[in-house]
């Protein structure tokens, strides 16, 4: 490891950043896996109809769709061979060194620490749409999300997971109301109601061209974005080697079918052309009917639950970077109640700033950079432990092996490349924090890494059984 140094911390330095064992269980993980994107399902993909139209946006959804299928399908394995609080930062840290395992934990911060600005901006807008409690203006409502549910963190997993758990099973019943509801609006016509453009390969169907399916791809991550997090619960959880991946592939089931539902009856009540700048699109597509109410108020729980979750999400992996001395290690201390207390505020802080920009769609195209980016490093780290430690104990094997998670590779890069494509100034200002990250651990923390850190002991057995070798 040129150029890395590591030391050895003590019992109580580790005594201080303790989680809470054995608290979940597959059930529970899967819905925690739903929970990270439902809110996708209630606001954001809609965007990608100005993109690529109906046809472009389903062409680029059934893509994204195969490649997060082979990518959990590859989570899976890796997060039962290496259980541990950092998720794709220990892959990656196994895999690829020290550099490899900082960027990708790094990429997947970025990503959970915006995605949550992103989904304030669309509460907010819900809210001012129901005009509860008389709020005209989206800070309050801003801050009040982000104080209340950092709060419930700070109460412990056990308390968090529950809660978050009943507020998914209530957000995917406003699904099924909608879906009950928007059937009887259905019209095949308006599915292709915008404009053909003059754009190479343009149709009814596609009418900005095949450009416009590429162009589509980081509206159709929407609808699984953030899956990936379900082992960050690893250390949290009862037997994490057979119950995460349970977790994760039930939990990609469940988002497969919204997917298909969301899409298609959205747009096909609502019209193409109207849902593709709504900013509340399932209760825009039901018109002005009782159902649009129950819907809109139903909706409110889906925007939360993924706040909520991805709050958790932020905190463990960001606590996972601190505990092995990527970040400041204050930043790992945990509470009575065990929960990391900075992990949880400090990006909170940083999120409510970004929340205050009202730039939803432009936060959102950020988030999709860092999920991508840290997606191309993840099945880069499965292919190389594939091939590197074939031997190592692996609970659940991958079903096909590195061609499915080469599969999940090749279109999260030209996932990454469509970011630049869709928003070059999202993109530009993720790659410039992301830069900055590495600066800091390429001049400083690389030099004080804690070598008895649950990740650093993953990395440090490997090579011990390459000498052995």
């Amino acid at each position: 490891m040129s150029g890395i140094e590591e030391h050895r911390e003590t019992d109580t330095y580790l005594e201080k950043r303790q989680l809470k064992r054995g608290t979940a269980g597959w059930v529970l993980l899967a819905g925690l896996g739903v929970s990270y994107v439902i809110s996708g399902d209630y606001s954001g993909w809609n965007f990608g109809l100005a993109e690529g139209g109906f046809g472009g946006l389903a062409i680029a959804a059934v893509i994204i769709a195969g490649m997060y299928l082979a990518l959990v399908l590859g989570m899976a394995e890796l997060s039962s061979a290496l259980p541990a609080a950092g998720g794709g930062y220990t892959f990656a840290r196994r895999a690829l060194g020290p550099w490899g395992g900082f960027a990708t934990g790094t990429a997947i911060l970025i990503e959970y620490a915006i995605a949550p600005a992103a989904i304030a901006t669309f509460i907010g807008a819900y809210v001012e749409s129901l005009g509860l409690f008389g709020i005209a203006d989206g800070w309050w409502v801003y801050l009040a999300a982000y104080a209340i549910f950092i709060g419930i963190h700070l109460s412990g997993v056990g308390e968090a997971l529950k809660v978050m758990f009943v507020i998914t099973a209530i957000a995917l019943v406003g699904l099924i109301v909608f879906a009950v509801a928007a059937v009887g609006r259905f019209d095949a016509a308006n599915l292709t109601d915008i404009a053909v453009t003059d754009a190479a390969g343009a149709s009814s169907l596609l009418p900005f061209g095949l450009l416009g399916v590429w162009a589509a791809i980081p509206f159709a991550i929407w609808f699984f974005l953030a899956i990936e997090g379900v082992p960050l619960a690893a250390e949290e959880t009862d037997r994490p080697e057979r119950n995460v991946p349970r977790g994760i592939i039930a939990a990609m089931a469940v988002l497969l079918v919204t997917c298909v539902a969301v899409l298609v009856l959205t747009t096909g009540a609502g019209g193409a052309t109207a849902m593709s700048e709504s900013g509340n699109p399932l209760v825009e597509a039901l018109g002005d009917s009782v159902w649009a109410k129950v819907v809109n108020y139903i909706g409110l729980a889906g925007l939360i639950a993924s706040f909520f979750s991805i709050i958790y999400a932020y905190s463990r992996q960001l606590f996972a970077l601190s505990r092995a001395g990527y970040l400041p290690t204050v930043l790992s201390v945990t509470n009575s109640r065990k929960a990391p207390t900075l992990a949880l505020i400090v990006p909170g802080l940083i999120g409510f700033g970004l929340s205050l920009t009202g730039q939803g769609a432009l936060l959102l195209n950020m988030a999709v950079f860092g999920a991508a980016l840290s997606y191309v490093l993840m099945m880069v780290s499965h292919i190389v432990l594939r091939r590197r430690e074939p031997d190592m104990r692996r609970p659940y094997r991958t079903p096909g092996g590195i061609v499915t998670t080469g599969f999940a590779l090749v279109v999260a890069v030209l996932a990454v490349i469509a970011t630049f494509l869709v928003d070059h100034v999202a993109a530009l200002c993720c790659l410039v924090v992301f830069a900055l990250f590495m600066a800091y651990f390429g001049l400083y923390s690389r030099h004080r890494l804690v070598a008895n850190s649950p990740d650093e002991e993953f990395a440090a057995l490997a090579a011990a059984e390459d000498d052995l070798r």
